[in-house]
């Protein structure tokens, strides 16, 4: 539009609303353009901010300067103890996440916030006497360690862990617990932590759910090999998918595992009331077993094939402790669900560092606990076995590996440690690492936010380096 014809006056008296057009036109666009990255931040922060108080039992002020310090946004903080629920804001998105007994916090959005909190339950009270208790079923340990742990390269390398050599780039190590032959040899904690906090496993969550899969089988309640049972796949694709590919991340499913705002993984855990509702709408990228790829969403959907399975939701949601946590004594577990009520399998679980060993030994021990066969015979070694699409061998079911690529296995994710390493992994450099050629798992709990900031492959052998060589360890 031109001025050409208009008297100076005239034209002058006209610029202020032009400007005034750009600069709400700019407004909008800024607007919609942070409207997704507000509403995941504001989600992530409400949702980590409820379970780091009433789930680990944290300080407001520990949490806002360590856990929600990677937000490039500014925000504010609201903790309703009374309600047991926590708000934040992030610029105009707000997001609030509820507690509730048994199944910790959930985003309120979207869902009605008095069956949201219905849902819970009172879990099974841990045993009084768990302090005299001898491990791994109680928490006393024994006098005398098993023999050959050198305590000077051990007591070093838990040094190391909790070393903060760059200053701009923290480690925040927060727990870590070794164990050899059983027996745990090595731990330590954080100022302000210690062997009662739950902490978040992020992705190692995963793992967790690959074994209630496993209860399932074992139960004989669900056949992996067959295609997965979900109805909204019918006539397509997609129902030539089964469970079996869907535990080992070649399900074909295109899903964007971008940790970013615009990522549909985050959209799926920040935003979203039903996870699994979300990820079940990813469409064929590829035909089943042809590629490997990592997927939260895919998690999800067992998840919620487990809840399906188990039709009354009462049951679902105790499933957990009944078939795995209360029977190997990793009483301070919580997981959580979404807002619809699905436990969120790839990210939310929550336990102490302890918890965490014992869930490694089960695994370290092929699934049986003291004696209780709690996995079918067989599925550690399913659940460590490599995915044939999985380039460098290392992901098995909800797992990951250290086999190296096939034909050449010194690629590897952990060239320094043995390839029969079979991980649970998380965000922030969360491991659980069971390492059968050497009857050692390994723990390392954090929060270290800049990827390879916290080297555990250097860790790892650390670690080991204390320990006494195996007679034929893996390579």
């Amino acid at each position: 539009m031109s001025d050409e014809g208009k008297s100076p006056k005239e034209a002058k008296k006209r610029w202020p609303r032009i400007v005034l057009a750009v600069v709400v036109g700019l407004l909008v666009v800024t607007g919609l353009a942070l409207r997704q990255p507000t509403k995941v931040a504001s989600g992530y922060s409400a949702k980590r901010l409820c379970s780091e108080v009433f789930v680990a039992g944290r300080q407001l002020e520990d949490i806002v300067r360590e856990d929600l310090a990677l937000m490039p946004l500014p925000l504010s903080t609201h903790v309703d103890r009374d309600k047991k629920e926590a708000s934040v804001s992030v610029l105009w998105a707000t997001q609030t996440a509820a507690w509730r007994p048994g199944l910790g916090c959930a985003l309120t959005t979207g869902v009605d916030l008095k069956a949201l909190k219905a849902a819970g339950f009172e879990p099974t009270a841990a045993p009084k006497d768990l302090d005299q208790a001898p491990w791994p079923a109680g928490d006393k340990l024994p006098e005398a360690l098993p023999e050959g742990v050198d305590r000077a390269k051990m007591d070093a390398a838990m040094d190391w862990a909790f070393e903060e050599p760059d200053p701009d780039v923290l480690r925040l190590t927060r727990a870590v617990v070794v164990l050899y032959k059983g027996q745990i040899v090595a731990e330590r904690y954080a100022k302000g932590y210690d062997r009662h906090t739950p902490l978040l496993g992020w992705s190692m969550t995963k793992s967790v759910t690959s074994a209630l899969m496993g209860v399932l089988a074992k139960e004989g309640k669900v056949d992996i090999k067959a295609p997965a049972p979900v109805p909204q796949w019918s006539g397509d694709d997609r129902a030539k998918i089964t469970t079996d590919a869907l535990l080992r991340m070649s399900s074909g499913l295109g899903f964007d595992e971008t940790y970013g705002p615009f990522g549909d993984v985050t959209a799926m855990l920040f935003t979203k009331p039903d996870t699994a509702g979300f990820a079940l709408q990813s469409k064929a990228a590829a035909e089943p077993d042809k590629v490997w790829s990592y997927s939260s969403g895919t998690t999800n959907i067992l998840s919620w094939i487990i809840r399906q399975t188990l039709g009354d939701d009462a049951a679902y949601h105790r499933f957990a402790r009944r078939a795995l946590f209360e029977p190997i004594g990793a009483w301070s577990a919580v997981m959580e669900t979404d807002p619809s009520g699905t436990m969120v399998g790839s990210s939310f679980l929550y336990m102490n560092a302890r918890d965490w060993a014992r869930f490694g030994l089960l695994y370290l021990n092929d699934g049986v606990w003291q004696g209780n066969r709690i996995l079918p015979e067989g599925w550690v070694k399913y659940s460590c076995t490599p995915t044939g699409p999985a380039p460098q061998g290392e992901y098995g079911a909800q797992w990951w590996l250290n086999a190296g690529a096939p034909g050449n296995p010194q690629d590897r994710m952990y060239p320094s440690l043995p390839t029969d390493v079979c991980a649970a992994q998380g965000f922030e450099t969360q491991r659980v690492m069971v390492i059968p050629s050497r009857d050692v798992v390994i723990v390392r709990l954090g929060l270290t936010q800049k990827r390879g900031a916290f080297d555990v492959d250097a860790f790892g052998a650390k670690i080991l380096d204390a320990l006494p060589k195996a007679a034929a360890a893996a390579p």
